[in-house]
């Protein structure tokens, strides 16, 4: 996905003078490298110094630029109060992609694996926050973040993922797609927690319930009307997320149903632990943010109604 984010930045600056790319000294990390290769006059190298990468965007955007800020997940933690001060709180249109986010980063341990991000950065108010699911989304998702107005946080990848949709897919900030229909449950995910929920619904399948699945890439703001119809319709939702429980999508659909419409939930995701040194796929199913985790949750949760 940080090489379709990459591509997709590439092309949109043959087409707009006024991104500009900001590194933190990991551009073949993040996708950015096709950046520096095509467009390296307009590619900044900031070193290893996030925060004043954050306020630096945040100085180039007052002046007429459209910053594209890039690093690691981990490392936008650390910069999130000049993101929320010179960024957000001046109005200013930044992009800010985060490569490597939660056990996605899989050898690099526990230190580097970011469960937070989305719960911090979902938290400063104007901030869209968006985590695609393939590559295909991703350049839809790239492009959307640079056209909408406000500052944006987006979830890139590590890992290779499979493709999930085809090019007559539609991404809109703010809006959900079921991928699978189902009437005993929803499963509802975002990021790489997409295709596993998808597999889930197969496991579910042997058990005889029928599970929708919706993928969910916008967090911030949420789709709130499709949410409700789930529960309306399905009963039982159960969020999926390489992110802390608190905080990330299942926070933001728990609050979306609490004042729309309420029904039973339960969450995937890390709980209060760091991650440890693992492959991605050995991580998830430790975890139990695999498919089998998923749908276990699942099961145990329905079991309870």
């Amino acid at each position: 996905m940080r090489e379709a984010f990459g591509l997709a930045l590439v092309e949109i600056m043959h087409e707009r003078g006024d991104v500009v790319v900001l590194d933190a000294d990991i551009a073949g990390g993040t996708g950015t490298h096709h950046v520096r290769k095509e467009h390296r006059g307009r590619f900044v190298q900031c070193g290893i110094a996030e925060q004043n990468m954050m306020a630096m965007a945040g100085g180039m955007a007052s002046m007429g630029m459209l910053p594209v800020v890039t690093t690691f997940a981990v490392f936008c933690l650390r910069a999130v109060e000049q993101a929320r001060l010179s960024i957000a709180y001046s109005g200013r249109k930044v992009v800010i992609a985060a490569s490597h986010p939660g056990l996605d980063v899989g050898p690099d341990g526990g230190s580097a694996q970011c469960f937070e991000d989305m719960a911090a950065y979902r938290a400063i108010p104007g901030m869209t926050v968006l985590s695609p699911a393939d590559p295909i989304e991703m350049r839809l998702a790239t492009r959307a973040a640079i056209e909408c107005p406000g500052p944006v946080y987006m979830r890139t990848g590590r890992s290779p993922v499979r493709t999930l949709f085809d090019e007559t897919h539609d991404f809109s900030i703010g809006k959900g797609t079921v991928l699978r229909e189902g009437t005993d449950l929803t499963l509802a995910a975002c990021g790489v927690e997409v295709g596993r929920a998808l597999d889930a619904a197969e496991m579910l399948r042997a058990e005889g319930l029928d599970a929708r699945v919706i993928n969910l890439p916008s967090i911030q703001p949420i789709d709130h009307e499709l949410l409700a119809r789930c529960a309306r319709e399905t009963g039982l939702i159960v969020t999926a997320e390489d992110h802390s429980v608190r905080g990330g999508l299942g926070s933001a659909v728990a609050e979306s149903l609490a004042a729309n419409e309420p029904c039973p939930m339960a969450f995937v995701g890390l709980r209060d632990e760091f991650g440890t040194s693992g492959e991605p796929d050995e991580l998830a199913a430790h975890y139990g943010i695999d498919a089998a985790g998923i749908a276990q949750a699942a099961l145990k949760r329905r079991a309870q109604l």
